[in-house]
């Protein structure tokens, strides 16, 4: 069973910077894509980034391309979120997901079976 633990979320400011961390446990953590999702109040889960699982390539979302950056330590079953200029637009439960299968569409969140519990990111204006 896949099991996946978010941390780092919290408040901070406009223009600041937040790390999220996204611990897997439960299978071979390098053989997959891992990705990142978000969900605003009354908006859908959307796509944020994903990385393939030897993490040489990475995907983004267009309004975040160039701010945040997804990484993984493979050696920690560990992928991270690193956060930069955040605006109060980016304010969300930021969810960690990994897919039962190798191959995937990454930005598709159909394409993820494992969520974590999310962690709230709010930032103040």
């Amino acid at each position: 069973q896949v099991q996946l633990v978010e941390s780092g979320g919290g408040l901070v400011q406009a223009g600041g910077s937040l790390r999220l961390s996204c611990a897997a446990s439960g299978r071979t953590f390098s053989s997959y894509y891992m990705g990142w999702f978000r969900q605003a109040p009354g908006k859908e889960r959307e796509f944020v980034a994903a990385v393939t699982g030897s993490g040489s390539s990475t995907y983004y979302a267009d309004s975040v391309k160039g701010r945040f950056t997804i990484s993984r330590d493979n050696a920690k079953n560990t992928v991270y979120l690193q956060m930069n200029s955040l605006k109060p637009e980016d304010t969300a439960v930021y969810y960690c997901a990994a897919p039962h299968l190798q191959f995937i569409l990454p930005r598709l969140r159909e394409a993820y079976d494992y969520w974590g519990q999310g962690t709230q990111v709010t930032v103040s204006s």
